[in-house]
């Protein structure tokens, strides 16, 4: 989880002593439904049994340092899988040059998920987009690090006269890094029925009486409210065991298992906007 001084929120969060599943227990003896799930990097849970596999395989060949790997082919072949046709830049942060394109409307973030009918569907049409994938991944400035996916339309596009002339070629990355993602792209396709039709019916019911508007697994106000209402409304569902994501722009995410307890409880949290 980042401590981005960009997000002051995560401060009023006990100290986490360890993650499981979607939950987050504190060293106080508390547990939180994660709601955030680190912005995406956590759809799959706190603790996949595969990407643990591969974060302990890897770490023991001790591949942590960005070399020349097999890995990154592994890696670019997945993306393809979800991303047909695009060209990838990889990058360990985002290029300072991104945040004109989103800006500009050239570039959007993509998530897994927003459409329960066709899960890992591209309705997106603008010449980027940024994966939100499981792995190792933080951000910053609402946009991802540790690994960041340019998945470009046209490779024309890095072309001296094209749009993204000015970009960097593409970064060298640890094979640590890689090789989780690669197991959380397959992780999210294999998923990928199961986790966007997940029924939360009591929820569901709430969400119609409610503020929220709901696309996919993806929770998010109709109306943007201010930083200090985000403040007060991080803190009420913190009280009641939920953990928000730090900042408005983030959309909530529901988690991929709740009891019937934990259900009730987010359906009366949410119904009440």
């Amino acid at each position: 989880m980042t401590t981005d001084s960009g997000y002051p929120l995560l401060k009023q969060i006990p100290a986490v002593l360890r993650a499981r599943g979607y939950r987050l227990y504190t060293n106080e003896g508390r547990r939180l439904i994660d709601l955030w799930l680190t912005g995406g990097a956590a759809i799959l849970g706190h603790t996949p049994p595969n990407i643990l596999h591969e974060i302990k395989n890897t770490a023991s060949r001790g591949l942590y340092s960005p070399l020349p790997h097999f890995t990154e082919g592994r890696y670019l072949k997945a993306l393809s899988k979800i991303f047909p046709g695009r060209t990838f830049r990889l990058y360990y942060a985002p290029p300072q040059e991104l945040s004109v394109f989103f800006d500009d409307g050239n570039a959007k973030l993509w998530r897994p998920f927003a459409n329960s009918a066709s899960p890992l569907e591209i309705s997106e049409n603008a010449p980027v987009l940024v994966p939100v994938l499981p792995g190792i991944q933080l951000w910053r400035r609402g946009l991802p690090f540790g690994l960041c996916v340019l998945a470009v339309q046209d490779s024309r596009l890095f072309d001296n006269d094209g749009l993204l002339a000015r970009f960097p070629e593409s970064d060298s990355l640890p094979p640590i890094l890689l090789s989780v993602a690669v197991r959380g792209i397959y992780g999210i396709i294999k998923a990928a029925p199961e986790r966007a039709n997940k029924k939360f019916p009591r929820i569901e019911k709430a969400l119609k009486k409610s503020l929220w508007r709901r696309t996919g697994i993806y929770l998010e106000l109709e109306e943007k409210p201010e930083t200090t209402e985000w403040n007060a409304l991080f803190q009420k569902f913190l009280t009641a065991g939920f953990l928000l994501p730090p900042c408005p722009s983030f959309p909530v995410i529901l988690p991929g298992e709740l009891s019937a307890g934990e259900e009730a409880k987010l359906a009366k949290m949410l119904g009440e906007l």
